[in-house]
């Protein structure tokens, strides 16, 4: 037989699952796991233990692995939220190209800031790509976010249009790759030129509106 749970042993794991710094550890660790570990790494053992919580706590938490790796990815896209201050600063300015390049310039120091979340997304994508599950909802944050930002350049008054909002994201996805996979490959170009180049030729000048 198995044994109930007893009341205080439910409502403990009720406690533990709607404690929200607990539940962002555990993200935190499962974002590395990806990272360093790969997909296949990412096992509710790993998790717990690249936490430094006891063991089973993570599976209190997600009701499984599909579920820990969804949460995880969206968890990245928490962690390179820019800071309210540049956001402030990026809002009061007069939209230009100078200010999109200030934008993509921040990006990437969010991204190299955060190099282990990159890397996990990328493991996310390819396990996405196994698993239709996983490939619709990734699918569907990835384009609520694209969508998002396109929203907000021609909203915002930025110069360009949707296609120049789609073009630099597909630039800057590129460039994130080469960077934090295989930075050798671009050893004799630094990032942040190439970022400014980028913008330079996907974004209209005020001689081009």
């Amino acid at each position: 037989m198995v044994a109930a749970s007893s009341p205080s042993r439910r409502l403990e794991t009720e406690t533990m699952r709607q404690n929200p710094e607990r539940r962002r550890a555990l993200l935190d660790a499962a974002i590395d796991v990806l990272a360093e570990e790969g997909a296949r790494g990412l096992t509710f053992r790993a998790v717990d233990a690249r936490a430094e919580v006891p063991k089973g706590t993570a599976s209190n938490y997600f009701a499984n692995r599909a579920e820990l790796l969804l949460q995880a990815g969206a968890h990245v896209h928490v962690r390179l939220t820019p800071t309210d201050e540049f956001m402030d600063r990026f809002k009061n300015a007069l939209p230009s190209r100078e200010q999109t390049r200030l934008g993509m310039q921040d990006l990437l120091r969010r991204i190299e800031h955060n190099r282990n979340g990159y890397l996990a997304l990328l493991e996310l994508r390819l396990e996405a790509n196994r698993h239709p599950g996983i490939r619709e909802e990734l699918t569907r944050t990835i384009k609520e976010t694209l969508e998002e930002n396109v929203r907000t350049h021609l909203e915002g008054g930025f110069p360009g249009d949707r296609t120049t909002v789609v073009t630099l994201y597909l630039a800057m996805t590129g460039l994130f790759i080469e960077h934090l996979t295989l930075p050798a490959v671009l050893a004799d170009d630094a990032a942040g030129p190439l970022v400014d180049r980028m913008v330079d030729l996907i974004v209209p000048g005020p001689d081009q509106a």
